[in-house]
């Protein structure tokens, strides 16, 4: 299987590109294929312009040349994962931009759905848990990207994970943290979350 892993931040040597790191080790290890997208050293442009704005009333869609590429780059793959820091309780606007412009109607949407298997979220976050739990920020993150993207477009599997208290982790947070990557990686097409309930 062939996986696609988006990583979005802007340092590379940011804690978010370690646990991308033994994410795609983990993938590797069992037997599968992945590449990395980095969204920062690409250059991709997340403002969704008039060339890339759905004609609601047409049958297909002409998109501009930077989101047609993205669009076949996404069809060489079987399953995608997301990395990304978790800011404003979503996703960083490079990635939200992204989505905005290559999951697009008429492609992943509408009449053509993601033809994707699977797909996970895996995001880190610098409050601590109780902050998500108290308002329940958590169910309304996992609904939204488990549902309201995943499913929405077509994607019968989605996990999200989230890793706590990130901002200034121990040594042994860190530990934990890029072992439960690899796990992830190395299970991923083992899990059997759906996109129809809230994945834990």
């Amino acid at each position: 299987m062939n996986v696609l892993t988006v990583v979005t931040h802007p340092r590379i040597e940011s804690l978010t590109f370690s646990m991308a790191n033994h994410l795609m080790k983990g993938i590797k290890d069992n037997g599968h294929h992945t590449d990395m997208l980095d969204l920062y050293r690409l250059g991709f442009n997340p403002v969704l312009g008039i060339e890339d704005e759905p004609e609601w009333t047409a049958k297909s869609q002409v998109f501009s040349a930077e989101v047609h590429k993205e669009m076949q780059r996404l069809e060489q793959y079987d399953a995608l994962a997301f990395v990304f820091p978790l800011w404003w309780w979503s996703m960083p606007a490079l990635m939200k931009g992204y989505i905005d412009r290559v999951w697009n109607y008429h492609f992943a949407y509408g009449s053509g759905q993601l033809p994707h298997k699977r797909v996970l979220w895996l995001s880190l976050a610098g409050a601590p848990i109780e902050r998500f739990e108290k308002r329940k920020y958590d169910t309304m993150i996992k609904h939204y990207f488990n549902v309201g993207l995943a499913d929405y477009c077509g994607i019968p599997i989605s996990k999200f994970e989230l890793f706590y208290e990130t901002v200034k982790p121990t040594p042994q947070h860190v530990q934990k943290w890029q072992a439960r990557s690899y796990e992830l990686g190395n299970t991923f097409f083992t899990h059997v979350e759906t996109t129809g309930v809230v994945s834990k």
